[in-house]
């Protein structure tokens, strides 16, 4: 009796288990998105960067800004995280009520797409690295707008 319940046990935690363990290696392969990434695709007279630290093993925080000289512009900012078996990147802009979830849909080892079709715009956010650049673009009703960035050196002391 013992042994039948310690299998019962088992193959109910099992599911559990191997969806973390999913979830989590996918996880792992968004380790380089982590640090300080300058924007090279600004209009003229802005600057803006991203900034991406891993928070705990199952989630990265985000912090994006524009500035137009010394003004801030535009910030946003995002969360990639663990939610039961999926991963969701999290985007709150200035002025809106709570953040937007978009679920990861697509993963490899240097890019990512997560999407949201009920989500008015964007619908899809991808992110694809080359070398030490950032190829991001956000889509959706037949618009596209790319983000390039450029890994930025780290700081001295």
């Amino acid at each position: 009796m013992k042994n039948l319940t310690l299998i019962t046990l088992c193959m109910l935690l099992a599911p559990a288990t191997y969806a973390q363990t999913g979830a989590s290696a996918k996880f792992k392969k968004l380790h380089w998105l982590a640090g300080r990434w300058e924007s090279t695709s600004n209009k003229p007279g802005q600057s803006g960067s991203e900034t991406w630290t891993a928070a705990s093993a199952g989630k990265m925080s985000g912090f994006a800004v524009t500035l137009k000289g010394k003004d801030t512009v535009f910030v946003e900012r995002s969360t990639l995280e663990i939610k039961g078996d999926d991963i969701f990147y999290n985007a709150q802009v200035t002025g809106s009520a709570k953040p937007v979830p978009f679920k990861l849909t697509s993963i490899s080892d240097d890019n990512f797409v997560c999407e949201n079709l009920q989500h008015d715009f964007p619908k899809k956010i991808s992110y694809k690295l080359t070398g030490n650049r950032i190829y991001a673009t956000i889509s959706g009703n037949g618009k596209t707008i790319p983000y390039n960035f450029i890994k930025a050196a780290p700081a001295s002391h």
